[in-house]
This record gives structure tokens, sequence and C-alpha cells, in this order.
């Protein structure tokens, strides 16, 4: 144990817009979540703050044969119920995640079985080779298989449904902190895990994060210091907070992308005026609409700087970025006029459009002023904004239309995003949030080849090639890579991470 002796012990009080969705780690691939998940439970891999993968639960992986990982497993891990962590829990929690209720087989892609060869010891047999498996292992946590066989959670909660499982409410990992208590919108505190196997930087005996929806609400909490920290301070307010002697406001580039999807699947779209048929599947259409959309006003009115204007699904860090893949279509509202009437829509049409309303940043108010773009065009959007408990389950059963999402990229790889938004909905991660559900065979296949070929420079290209094709069909209509501040008191010493992750084992409060 490395707690920091002799340092005294601190709470950190954070908030930001939205609660995480559930306590099952196997469940909801969502980030927010994904990132206090981390404090409780912990992967075989990791990421440290340079983003260089670090053991955790692992000490040291193998590659036997090109479809043959062994990984060696650290001895004397507990979980928080005091059981040890063994071969079996590892097995058990990977095979979790490949189950049909899982949205995380993105990251279970190209793996056939995992299989046990002693209690510290495991082989991850994949169809393939795969260059970026223990990439995909840093978001796959593990649980113990005891705890969820005696609670009934052998598989993971449908996020699609309403019903919930023991894990969806409560938590026994690994990690440096213990799930106490959870009410849903409301509270959720962390305690420090006295028995961890790890070293920390950090001095927090307790976290307490408090989801607030409202902007203004989040920042009046900062600055009468009922919060320590906003992980998503409104761009509106930053001038007054970096001029707050009290306060600090840390900045970056976030490893994201700010899209909007389009259904191109179905024949008619529900709610629409346009009977018998979908505009969404006319290319002219969807390069219409993008054209419409003014990216420079909305970076400079609504994210006041804090986003850069994108033309691809990936942002910069990832690998198959390039700055030509990235160049958008030029906003021109007299082309996409054009488009429109060529198209068989001089009038336009209404559509339904919706959007969430505290995820991204001042993603309701985006929505908004494409939606007042949109009508220069004679679309009548019919905007409905939800809050992210409930929106992600809405647009994965394919309700909507015209929807926004933003999409990180864990594994800094193009094929994450790639396989999850672009490649036909199918097995294993295929299409996991493409819930336009756009398919193009050529694309597809790019992508099979990028799933297990090794050479790096030929991946690459596989990769632009798939992304190119995507930009060119306008698959989705991207708008911006988002730069994210975070705003603390000057006391919370912390590290700015492009995943917008908070590191809470190395978080100081003086």
């Amino acid at each position: 144990m490395a707690w920091g002796a002799g340092v005294h012990a601190a709470t950190l009080r954070w908030t930001s817009a939205s609660d995480l969705p559930t306590w099952d780690v196997h469940s909801q691939n969502n980030a927010l979540g994904n990132g206090i998940h981390a404090t409780v439970y912990e992967a075989l891999y990791t990421y440290n703050d340079k983003f260089e993968l670090e053991p955790v639960l692992a000490t040291s992986s193998k590659q036997m044969t090109p479809t043959q990982l062994r990984v060696s497993l650290r001895k004397g891990v507990k979980f928080h119920d005091g059981a040890p962590l063994t071969a079996d829990d590892v097995v058990f929690s990977l095979m979790r995640a490949m189950e049909k209720t899982s949205n995380y087989g993105v990251y279970t892609q190209g793996i056939d079985k995992v299989v046990k060869v002693d209690d510290s010891t495991v082989d991850i047999l994949t169809k393939g080779p795969n260059p970026v498996l223990l990439r995909q292992l840093t978001e796959l946590r593990i649980m113990n298989k005891a705890w969820a066989e005696k609670n009934k959670s052998t598989s993971p909660k449908d996020i699609k449904t309403p019903e919930e499982n023991y894990a969806h409410r409560h938590a026994n990992g690994t990690g440096p902190f213990i799930l106490k208590s959870w009410e849903p919108d409301v509270k959720l505190v962390l305690t420090k895990n006295p028995n961890w196997w790890g070293q920390a930087k950090g001095n927090l005996d307790e976290i307490v994060y408090t989801p607030i929806k409202s902007e203004a609400t989040r920042v009046a909490a900062l600055l009468s210091g009922e919060v320590d920290m906003v992980l998503d301070p409104s761009p509106n307010d930053l001038a007054r907070l970096r001029a707050n002697p009290q306060l600090k406001v840390l900045d970056g580039v976030e490893n994201r992308t700010i899209f909007l999807g389009l259904d191109v699947y179905r024949d008619e779209l529900p709610g629409s005026n346009v009977k018998g048929k979908n505009p969404l599947k006319d290319l002219r259409v969807r390069r219409a609409l993008y054209q419409a959309i003014d990216i420079n006003a909305i970076q400079k009115n609504i994210m006041r700087g804090l986003a850069q204007p994108a033309g691809t699904l990936i942002p910069p860090q990832v690998n198959g970025w390039s700055a030509e893949l990235d160049k958008r279509l030029p906003y021109d509202v007299e082309a996409a006029k054009k488009q429109m009437a060529e198209a068989g829509y001089a009038s336009g049409f209404e559509v339904d459009f919706a959007c969430p309303n505290n995820r991204y940043i001042n993603d309701e108010e985006i929505c908004q002023a494409i939606s007042a773009m949109w009508a220069r065009i004679g679309v009548k959007a019919k905007l409905r904004t939800l809050p992210l408990v409930t929106y992600f389950p809405m647009i994965q059963r394919y309700e909507a239309s015209i929807y926004m999402l933003g999409w990180g990229v864990p594994t800094f790889d193009a094929l994450y995003s790639l396989q999850s938004l672009v490649r036909t909905v199918g097995a294993q991660g295929d299409g996991n949030y493409n819930v336009g559900r756009y398919s193009n065979p050529q694309a597809d296949a790019l992508i099979e080849r990028a799933k297990k070929e090794i050479d790096a420079d030929t991946r690459k290209q596989l990769l632009q090639k798939a992304l190119q094709i995507a930009k060119d069909d306008v698959s989705d209509i991207p708008l911006h890579h988002q730069i994210i501040p975070w705003a603390m008191k000057k006391n919370v010493q912390m590290t700015h991470r492009a995943d917008n992750r908070i590191e809470m084992r190395n978080v100081r409060v003086d």
C-alpha cells in the first residue's frame, strides 16, 4: 500500500451535467460512466496520463502465436468483498463482455474465446491477428465471478430495456475506491479502498459526485464552494472563472468528435411529412444538410472557440487521421438549396431531430442552432432533447431520424470508430453505435481487413480508405472535435487528460 503515508486525507466534490447510466461495467459503453467505473473496477491494462499502455491486473503478456495472447495476472489482488482475483474471474468477465446484452462488443472484436491456463494465467484466443488487442483490454473491466453468480448478474444489463440486475446499482471491484452509495441523478459517494494493491500519488479518502444539469447551477456551485471541480463548465463562463483568484481552469483537446447521425435505413421516416420514401437515403439531401451548417458560427458563438471544425469521424490524436480527411465540405446555403431541389425537395420536408441535453458541451444549443440553419433550406427539424440516461437507449432502439453523438476513441485507433459507426450492424461490436444503419460493402471489406492487418502502413491505408468512403457518402455529418476545459479550486491538483477522465488515485486536495 502506498496511499501517501502521513498525508492528510481529503474529499473531492465534483460535478458535471449528467449521471453515469449504470454500475454494470459491461452494459452501456459511455465515456463518463467508463471513467467513474475505472475508480472502482480495474482492467488488465490501462493508459497512463501520457496515454502509454500500462499493466494493471495483468503484469505482462506474451504473444504465443499470432492468435494466442498469454496474460499473466497480478498476484495478491483482492476484490472489495475480500475475494482473491483469479483467472476464473478474468475468463468470466471477458466472456461476459462478449454476450449479446453487452455494449462492449467493440472492445471484444476479434476475440474467439478466453481460457484459463492456471490460477494466475489466461490465454486470449483471437480469430486472427489483432494489432490493437491490448488497447481493447483497457475498457474491459474485471468482475468477481462468484459475486456475479450469487447476485444473479452473470449477464450484462440490457440497456434497451428498463430491467435491472444487481450489478446495475451495486459494485465489487478491485480498484482504489469502493462504491458506498449511489442515488441516480442525485449523488454518488465513493470511499478509499484501504486494501488496494496499487500505488497512488493522491490523498483522497472520499469522492462525492453530484450531477447538475444546469450550466449556471454547476458554476454557481463551484463559486460558492459547494463543489471543488466542474468537469464541463459552460464556455460562456470561462472568462470570469479564469479571472477568479480562487479558481483555475485547465484546457485541452479532447479525444472526441461530435457529429450528426442519419437514418439511411428506413424506407419511410416516422413523423416526416414525406410518405413512401426516406429523403435521407439521397446523397444530395445529406450533402445539403451538411453544407447548410455554418460550423464557424457554431464554433465562435456557441462553443466560444472550444471546438475544432471536423471533416471526419476521428480527432487528430487517432491513428488514421489526416488533415485532408479532416477538411469539411464548404458552408454554402445556395449549393444546399440546389441539391435539395435536384433531389425533389425544393420545398423541404419535416424530420425528427434528437439531441442529448446534458452530455456534450452546449449540446442542446448546438442542435437549436442547426435547426435554424436547416430552416433556411426548407428542412423543418422537429427537435427533441433528452437527458443522457434516456437518450442513449432511445437511439440504440433506432428511434431517431437524425441524432447527435459524440464519439471518443479509447484505443486511439480509427478501427474503433469505423467498426462502431460505419460498419454494417452485425455481431461482436460491428455497428454497435451505427444507429442510422448506414451500410457500404466496400467500407465493410476495408474495415474487416483492418481488423487483422498487422503491417502498420498497410493498415493505416485501409483505415483512411474506409474513412474516405464514409466521408464521400456523408454516412454522418461531422461537426467538431471538442476542446474541454476543467474548472476547479486552486487547491485541487489533477492532470488534464484527452479522454476527459479524472485519474482519481492521483488527485490531491491540499
